[in-house]
C-alpha cells in the first residue's frame, strides 16, 4: 500500500536528481529530497536504492502477447508471453496485438490474455485487427471496438509494403484509419493504427496518400519495423520530418539475426542526427513475435522469437555507444508512447502518475521494478509470478 524509495538518481525522463519517491496506492504521491513520511499505525516499505538511475517502467507499444507467427508451419507459431519474461525486461505497460495470423490468433483471445496479464500485475492495452484487410475486430467495427471496449484503443497491425499482406485497395487503408480516428474521438482514446511496414519498396507510400488524399493527422499513424532495412529508414526518416511518428523495432537488428537490418540504437541516433524532432521517435520490441528469415524466392527458412529484453539493451547502446543522452533516447521507450497514446497517468516520474519504476544498476542491468506501485523485480529477479509460472514452480 506505502513505499518510500530512498536516494533514486530519477530521470523523469528529464533528470532530477538524487530524490525520494513516496508511493500510496499505486500512485506517486510524492518527490522530495529528504522525506519524512509518517502515517499513524501503518507499516511503510522502505529501500534505499544508494544512488542507483531510476527510469519511468518502460511502455511496449507493441507486443504478440497471445504469440505471433506462423510463417514456416502451425509447428512455428509462438507461444502466450509470461508475465515475468515482461517485468524482467523492465516493461511495465504492454500493447497486445494480432500479426500475420489473424485466424488462428484470435480477437476475444488477445482481450482476454490482456485482461489476465492486468490481473497479474502491470498494464495491458490492444489493438483491434490484424495484418489482413478487410481486418478481425470484436464488435465488428474497429470504430465500435474503440468507443466500446476499454482496452481497445486503435488498430493494428495492418501490414503495408509487405507479401504478406492482403494487398488491398488503398481507400481500405484510409478507410481503417478513418474510423480509428473517428472511434479515438468519441472515447477520448488516441484512435493510432499501428502499421506493420515490410521491406517493399513501396515504404510508406500508402502513409502519404492518406495524408494527401484526406484530413487525417499524422497523429492516427504509426508505422513501425523502420529499421528494418537502409531503404525504410530513409523514407521513415523524411516521413518523420514531414510530421509523422516513426516507431523504431528493438528486436530487429543484425545481431539478432536480420542481417539487412540497422541496428535500433544507431537508427535513434542516425533520426536524431537528421532532425527528427525527438517527440516523434518510438521503440517497441515486437516481443514475442516470430522473427521468420525469407530466402530470395520468399520461401521461410528460419525463424526465431523477438525479445523485449532488447528495449533495455538498445536504449544502453544508443547512450553508451552512440553519444545520446539518457534524457533524449528515454522518451522514446516511455514519455513519447505515453503522450502520442494519450495516456496521461504513463511514463513519467511524476506526483499523480502511476508508480510504474525501474531501477538500473551501474551496468544497466535491471535491478528493481515497480508495476503500479507493486515490486514486481528484486535484485534482478522476478518475485511475482504468473499464474501458470506458479504451478510450473
Amino acid at each position: 500500500m506505502f513505499t518510500l524509495i530512498r536516494n533514486a538518481d530519477i530521470y523523469a525522463p528529464k533528470p532530477l536528481g538524487v530524490q525520494d519517491i513516496f508511493i500510496a496506492n499505486g500512485v506517486i504521491a510524492a518527490i522530495g529530497e529528504k522525506l519524512d513520511v509518517r502515517i499513524a499505525g501503518v507499516e511503510i516499505a522502505e529501500y534505499d536504492l544508494e544512488g542507483r538511475k531510476v527510469i519511468p517502467g518502460l511502455m511496449d507499444n507493441h507486443v504478440h502477447i497471445t504469440g505471433g507467427g506462423g510463417e514456416g508451419g502451425f509447428a512455428t507459431r509462438t507461444p502466450e508471453i509470461q508475465l515475468s519474461s515482461i517485468t524482467t525486461s523492465g516493461v511495465t505497460t504492454v500493447f497486445g496485438l494480432l500479426g500475420t495470423d489473424g485466424t488462428t490468433r484470435s480477437m476475444p483471445n488477445l482481450l482476454a490474455k490482456a485482461c489476465a496479464l492486468e490481473e497479474e500485475g502491470i498494464t495491458t492495452y490492444i489493438y483491434s485487427g490484424a495484418y489482413q484487410v478487410p481486418t478481425p475486430t470484436l464488435t465488428g467495427c474497429i470504430r465500435d471496438d474503440i468507443m466500446l471496449i476499454h482496452k481497445v484503443l486503435g488498430a493494428g497491425e495492418i501490414a503495408i509494403s509487405d507479401h504478406r499482406s492482403s494487398q488491398p485497395r488503398y481507400s481500405l487503408y484510409r478507410d481503417i484509419v478513418a474510423q480509428a480516428r473517428v472511434g479515438g474521438m468519441l472515447s477520448n482514446k488516441a484512435g493510432v493504427v499501428d502499421f506493420h511496414v515490410g521491406d517493399g519498396k513501396r515504404g510508406l507510400e500508402p502513409l502519404r496518400r492518406i495524408i494527401a488524399n484526406s484530413e487525417i493527422p499524422y497523429t492516427n499513424m504509426l508505422p513501425t519495423h523502420i529499421n528494418r532495412i537502409g531503404h525504410l529508414l530513409d523514407d521513415a526518416i523524411a516521413y518523420a520530418k514531414e510530421g509523422g511518428y516513426v516507431d523504431i523495432t528493438s528486436g530487429v537488428s543484425p545481431e539478432t539475426g536480420s542481417q539487412a537490418a540497422i541496428k535500433p540504437s544507431q537508427a535513434i541516433a542516425r533520426l536524431l542526427a537528421e532532425g527528427v524532432p525527438a517527440d516523434h521517435i518510438l521503440m517497441s520490441s515486437d516481443g514475442n513475435g516470430s522473427m521468420p528469415v525469407f530466402d530470395e524466392k520468399g520461401n521461410n527458412i528460419g525463424v526465431g522469437v523477438a525479445d523485449q529484453k532488447t528495449l533495455l539493451t538498445e536504449l544502453r547502446d544508443a547512450v553508451l555507444h552512440e553519444g545520446c543522452d539518457l534524457e533524449t533516447v528515454l522518451p522514446v521507450v516511455t514519455s513519447n508512447v505515453a503522450r502520442l497514446f494519450k495516456l496521461p497517468q504513463k511514463g513519467e516520474i511524476r506526483v499523480g502518475a502511476d508508480a510504474d519504476l525501474a531501477v538500473l544498476c551501474s551496468k544497466w542491468k535491471l535491478k528493481k521494478l515497480w508495476a503500479k506501485g507493486r515490486l514486481m523485480v528484486d535484485d534482478g529477479e522476478p518475485i511475482v509470478f504468473g499464474t501458470y509460472e506458479k504451478l510450473k514452480r
